[in-house]
């Protein structure tokens, strides 16, 4: 496969295949050096990428940009996105983790390029499940790093977590050119350490999520949006901040719900 360095698909197997406490793994020197380096080199500033992207500012999720329109993507980019969808790697993966009859998303819901600058932070959670104008349930998340000379004091590595948030499993740095992927379900639970980086450094990735049309076994029938957690320690966010988030999020959709409807009204 063109732009990606050779990958053992046994090995890859076996590694995901033992891994804990969800299918996860990790694979450094994902793409050919000099295809990592055009893409290194491509992605927008911070603040560039503030101008086009969404920002995120909330108790569980801040000083994060999310550019998800490709039309927007540097031409290095816009390789890597295709190259992520296209039929030949969306069936690795696909054989990779046992999902059968995965699906990319053309839309990159939640995916993209992700920037996250010093003090940013996202915390513990499971992804939402569900698309409902596609049908389509979410199974697979890939993140691909373009940090060079990243430093652990940096903060901004991914954790991954048991259902109960009480013991971490995983800790990847995220270095330039490492490919992390899982299968997201009711039990991955993620998250990243806030960023301490200095003001200068700038957290930078690339997300993209797979799907299928036939739901997981023992899926339940509930669809829910993203679900935060806080960690052990984090007893403030836990008992205070999240709850408080939690509530604010509720009474804006009863606005929300509530204009909806006085404009059914009023067009009646």
């Amino acid at each position: 496969m063109e732009l990606i360095n050779p990958i053992d698909l046994n090995a890859l197997k076996s590694r995901i295949a033992q891994s804990a406490p969800f299918p996860h793994v990790c694979i450094d020197n994902f793409l050919e050096e000099s295809f990592a380096n055009e893409i290194y080199g491509a992605f927008p500033s911070f603040k560039e990428a503030r101008a086009i992207g969404k920002e995120f500012d909330s108790v569980n999720e801040k000083f994060k940009i999310q550019i998800t329109n490709s039309a927007t993507f540097s031409p290095p980019i816009a390789r890597l996105n295709k190259l992520l969808a296209s039929p030949d790697f969306v069936a690795l993966m696909s054989d990779a983790f046992g999902i059968p009859n995965v699906v990319a998303d053309p839309d990159l819901v939640g995916g993209g390029i992700h920037e996250t600058n010093s003090g940013g932070r996202l915390d513990v959670h499971v992804d939402f499940n569900y698309v409902e104008k596609k049908h389509w349930h979410r199974r697979l998340n890939i993140l691909i790093y373009f940090n060079k000379d990243w430093q652990e004091n940096y903060g901004g590595y991914l954790e991954l977590w048991d259902k109960d948030v009480k013991n971490r499993f995983g800790y990847f740095a995220p270095v330039f050119n490492r490919l992390c992927a899982f299968a997201t379900s009711e039990i991955s639970f993620h998250g990243v350490t806030p960023l301490t980086c200095p003001t200068n450094v700038v957290r930078r990735s690339f997300a993209t999520y797979y799907y299928t049309k036939e739901a997981p076994a023992g899926w339940d029938g509930k669809v829910h949006s993203t679900i935060f957690k806080a960690r052990p320690e984090e007893w403030m966010r836990r008992n205070v901040l999240m709850p408080a988030e939690a509530s604010m999020a509720s009474a804006r959709a009863g606005i929300g719900k509530a204009k909806r409807g006085i404009k059914r009204l009023i067009g009646k």
